[in-house]
């Protein structure tokens, strides 16, 4: 998803009805990456008063189902929401705050999609996940760790 077009030409452009709580998610996804369905939610709900948390699921399976968002499940945590689609990015995450990250392929033309042994499948896409820790938490860490040294 492109973001300098603006999300009403983004749903007619993939042939879906511009609604005001299709326009709300995907200004908030756009707002906040990786974002879960309560922080979309929350979002949507600032913008536009009461709707339903069906409503929003509706509306991230349909934006998904399009192309428009996509739909990233890191192991532990909910569902995550990125306008970010269309390449083969992938992800780093922090164990301790669950921060998400984007991160390009390391080198080359998406070369994760050439696995060691196809099975007979099409691949078009692949999931890394880097997990380690983020440097607000590792400052953390670092302090609580020279502060139990010090008692």
């Amino acid at each position: 998803m492109r973001h300098d077009i603006d999300p009403r030409e983004q749903l007619r452009g993939v042939g879906l009805r511009v609604t005001a709580p299709r326009v709300a998610v995907l200004n908030a996804v756009a707002a906040r990456p990786h974002s879960d369905v309560d922080e979309i939610a929350a979002a949507v709900r600032s913008e536009l008063g009461s709707v339903s948390t069906q409503a929003v699921y509706d509306v991230l399976r349909a934006c998904t189902t399009a192309g428009l968002l996509r739909r990233i499940e890191p192991a532990g945590s909910p569902a995550r929401f990125e306008t970010r689609t269309g390449d083969n990015h992938h992800h780093l995450v922090c164990r301790g705050c669950g921060t998400v990250v984007d991160v390009d392929c390391a080198v080359g033309e998406a070369p994760c999609l050439d696995p060691s042994e196809s099975h007979g499948f099409e691949i078009d896409e692949a999931e890394v996940v880097f997990w380690g820790f983020c440097l607000q938490c590792q400052a953390a860490t670092r302090n609580g760790t020279e502060a139990r040294a010090r008692s």
